[in-house]
C-alpha cells in the first residue's frame, strides 16, 4: 500500500493559466492541487473521494507561463474515512535543473461508496521520523478543522 501513498503530477504551465499579472493564476494552482490530491486519495482508498477541507495554502513564489510544474501529494494521516494529504508545488524553467517551491498546503478528503456514504479507508502507519512528524502535524490540523467546524456551525445556526 505504501506505493500508493504518493502521487506526482508534472506538466507545463500553459498560456490559458495566466492571470492579469502575466503569471499563473492562483485559481489554476488551486485546481491542480485538488486534482493531484484527489488522485492521491483515490489511489490510497481505492474509492471515490471528495475534498472536505483545505488548510494553510501558502503562495510563496510565482509560477511563470511555460515553466515545468511538479506537484507532489502524500498521505500523512488517515482517520476512519478521511485521508489527510500534504502537497507541495514546485516549478522551474524547462532549461533549468533546480526547482523552486511555489506553494504548499494540506487537504483532507473523505472516501465515499456509490451511494455517497462514508467508507473506511486503509490505515496509514508512520514509519520514519519524518512520517511521525507529519502525522503529528496532521493531528494538530485536525484539531483546527474541528474548531473551524464548530465556529462555522455556530455562525450558520439560526
Amino acid at each position: 500500500m505504501e506505493s500508493n501513498r504518493q502521487t506526482t503530477f508534472r506538466f507545463l504551465a500553459e498560456p490559458t493559466d495566466v492571470n492579469f499579472g502575466g503569471k499563473v493564476h492562483g485559481g489554476a494552482v488551486m485546481k491542480w492541487l485538488d486534482q493531484t490530491a484527489y488522485a492521491c486519495a483515490a489511489g490510497w482508498s481505492k474509492a471515490y473521494c471528495v475534498t472536505v477541507f483545505v488548510s494553510g495554502i501558502h503562495f510563496l513564489q510565482p509560477i511563470f507561463i511555460g515553466n515545468m510544474v511538479e506537484i507532489n501529494a502524500r498521505v500523512i494521516y488517515t482517520g476512519h474515512s478521511s485521508i489527510h494529504i500534504a502537497l507541495e508545488v514546485k516549478s522551474r524553467a524547462p532549461t533549468d535543473d533546480e526547482y523552486v517551491v511555489n506553494t504548499h498546503c494540506n487537504m483532507v478528503f473523505v472516501a465515499l461508496d456509490s451511494e455517497g456514504r462514508k467508507i473506511t479507508v486503509p490505515k496509514w502507519e508512520p514509519v520514519s521520523e519524518k512520517d511521525k512528524t507529519e502525522e503529528k502535524y496532521a493531528l494538530e490540523l485536525k484539531e483546527v478543522y474541528t474548531q473551524f467546524e464548530n465556529v462555522t456551525k455556530k455562525l450558520t445556526d439560526h
